[in-house]
């Protein structure tokens, strides 16, 4: 049956957000990394009368999306200092930034060009779209002490992939689920790495971390910048991703995009959240002490690994050395926590 299918995708495995059935009745959830906080009831009234009045739904948003682009060129010029200021040319805007991550793996790696690389663990979408596309995955690894690449593995595995080469490094700053920001001994590995690997740096947690390699973007044509909506400024509902990188790579990534990707109602929450941006990500710095506050009672209790985080989530493993035990336990907590309401991944 359905024959006309890829005989390589039976053996994918789909990605999934939340357990089935309890987005509703859960207190605290914790699994997908989002903001606690919804927008602030002023601001959602302001948006709702802006889709009420001014929002025509029978008319096609702006496909070019140029007001939102100038709005996140002014935001990343003011949350960064950059020789070379980003103008709208060197933007992108996705649906998410799923989407642009499938734009890169189109434009670079399909028709068997090339593969990617990736040290887990990281973002697992990145191997899932690549695997939905036929795009090999090199996987690599990390230290098991803060989580860094392990470079001369990540060069001995990109130096021997060859038919086809390796074309993208997907590397996240800082990373998730480790939550460990880029070493910079791991920076000056992807400053090294040829100009004909497409570097992905993924800061979906900036606002956590508030350093960023966004400017040496001119330095570099082929890094590319990503970005989210999604985490601090609290609207992972809207699915706005952008993307910052060298105008030719940019105008790429436009001829890809499928028209009217981004519907005008997330174009417009997007504008309000980066025009209220002081009032919206406010709430960063109660969530960066709560941090500081949780990992010390995290670390006390026995049996449990935890990592410092530099975003807002936190890794935690469990020590044993059965893996048949420690995968009894982990699913143990996770139904335990469920049932106190707190959902974990």
């Amino acid at each position: 049956m359905l024959d006309f299918l890829r005989s390589d995708l039976q053996k994918l495995t789909a990605y999934t957000p939340h357990p089935s059935g309890q987005t509703n009745i859960t207190i605290d959830r914790l699994d997908s990394n989002e903001s606690p906080l919804d927008l602030p009831q002023e601001l959602k009234e302001k948006l709702a009368w802006t889709y009420q009045h001014q929002i025509e739904t029978n008319r096609y948003p702006d496909g070019a999306q140029t007001e939102l682009k100038a709005e996140i060129a002014r935001y990343t010029n003011e949350s960064a200092a950059l020789d070379h200021l980003i103008s709208v040319n060197d933007i992108s805007i996705g649906n998410g930034s799923d989407e642009l991550i499938r734009s890169l793996l189109i434009a670079t790696c399909l028709n068997g060009e090339g593969a990617i690389f990736v040290a887990n663990p990281t973002f697992s979408m990145y191997e899932i779209t690549a695997q939905t596309l036929g795009i090999p995955v090199v996987i690599g690894g990390r230290s098991l002490v803060d989580f860094s690449i392990n470079i001369p593995e990540a060069n001995s595995l990109i130096n021997s992939a060859k038919n086809p080469p390796v074309k993208v490094v997907f590397v996240v700053h800082p990373n998730s689920p480790t939550a460990n920001a880029l070493t910079p001994t791991e920076i000056d590995w992807l400053r090294s790495l040829d100009e004909k690997i497409l570097v992905v740096i993924d800061e979906a947690y900036f606002e956590f971390n508030r350093t960023s390699l966004v400017g040496e973007i001119n330095k570099h044509p082929n890094w590319i910048i990503l970005r989210t909506f999604s985490k601090a400024f609290r609207l992972a509902n809207l699915r706005v991703g952008y993307a910052i990188a060298h105008p030719e790579l940019i105008n790429i990534l436009e001829k890809i995009r499928l028209p009217y990707n981004l519907p005008g109602f997330s174009q417009t929450a997007a504008l309000f959240a980066l025009n209220y941006r002081q009032e919206i990500l406010g709430h960063i710095e109660n969530i960066l002490a709560e941090r500081e506050l949780l990992y010390p009672e995290l670390s006390n209790i026995a049996g449990l690994q935890v990592w410092r985080s530099d975003a807002n989530l936190f890794y935690l493993r469990l020590d044993d050395s059965n893996p048949a035990n420690t995968e009894v336990e982990l699913a143990k907590i996770v139904r335990l926590m469920r049932e106190k309401g707190t959902s974990i991944r």
